[in-house]
């Protein structure tokens, strides 16, 4: 069984409905992967949901002037999980941040605890959270093939970015995590 805990980034209708502005092209990619890891990680798998806020401020109004269909309350169906995940996601974790490393993930975590993030979108808010949670000192594994991208490039770009803070963060495969082979299993040292 893979050590840590599995967060899920934001596997939501808005970025999973082929009509939204903001719909991942392989989000059916990554949903398959994020089916893959949950049964092994178990109760230790956290959803996270990207939410507006209720007033934006700072650099945040321009964002929202640039996107203002998804200035929706938190309730609004755009920000819900998916179908298949919804039932599946009793621990959320909701942020009105690209980065979901909140407090409320932190402690799920713990200091010397190890983060895996699957999800949406890689070179958004996967590469948020990573980039976060590394700082605060946490291990952190990226399951590639269980995240997507705005498009291929842009996620290829992303998962070089990310695996260029070895040791801090690793890009690993699927199929490392399940085979145990990225070293996820056991005590780390």
């Amino acid at each position: 069984m893979p050590r840590g805990l599995l967060a899920v980034i934001d596997m939501q209708r808005v970025f999973a409905e082929p009509d939204s502005p903001w719909a991942t092209p392989r989000f059916d990619e990554a949903a398959g992967g994020v089916r893959r890891l949950l049964p092994v990680f178990g109760e230790r798998v956290t959803f996270t949901r990207f939410v507006a806020p209720d007033k934006p401020v700072g650099a945040w109004r321009a964002y929202y002037e640039q996107w203002p269909f998804a200035l929706q309350p938190p309730g609004s169906s755009l920000w819900e999980l998916t179908d298949e995940f919804e039932a599946l996601a009793p621990d959320l974790v909701d942020a009105t941040t690209f980065g979901k490393w909140t407090p409320e993930l932190a402690e799920r975590v713990g200091s010397d605890g190890r983060l895996v993030l699957a999800g949406v979108s890689t070179d958004c808010c996967v590469l948020s959270t990573a980039l976060a949670a590394a700082d605060a000192g946490v291990e952190v594994v990226v399951v590639a093939d269980a995240c997507a991208g705005v498009d291929d490039a842009s996620h290829a770009m992303a998962l070089q970015v990310m695996d260029l803070y070895r040791p801090l963060i690793r890009v690993v495969t699927l199929d490392e995590v399940l085979t145990g082979s990225d070293l996820g299993t056991g005590d780390p040292s």
